[in-house]
């Protein structure tokens, strides 16, 4: 079983050894990840924590959530399971990719259509 916590309200220069080191203190952690942006490779300001065992999340959750923490206070509670996402268009899956077949019937050099 997963002993995950969503860490929330973090500020941008806090790293996974910060957290490690921080919920060390509530109990064993297995795992830390800084959550960041996919193209900037900036952190988003959350985190998952995942401890070793139910008692020392329980721990985490009640020592650490509202904790001030590098001028921030943490918002620290059990995470909820990923939802699945659905696709909205876009890319090659067919819908949302507007007009494109119409807008080619045109003469170069102008924006008209011919019918």
């Amino acid at each position: 079983m997963e002993y995950k916590l969503y860490v929330g309200n973090l500020s941008y220069d806090v790293s996974e050894a910060d957290l490690q080191a921080l919920f060390a203190e509530a109990g064993a952690v297995k795992s830390v990840a800084v959550i960041k942006d996919k193209f900037s490779g900036q952190p988003k300001g959350f985190a998952f924590v995942e401890m070793e065992n139910q008692q020392d999340m329980q721990n985490a959750i009640a020592t650490l959530n509202g904790k001030e923490y590098k001028n921030r206070a943490l918002s620290v509670s059990i995470a909820r399971p990923r939802e699945e996402r659905r696709d909205f268009g876009g890319g090659n899956r067919g819908g949302g990719g507007g007009n494109y077949s119409n807008n080619r019937k045109h003469k170069a050099g102008t924006n008209r259509r011919q019918y």
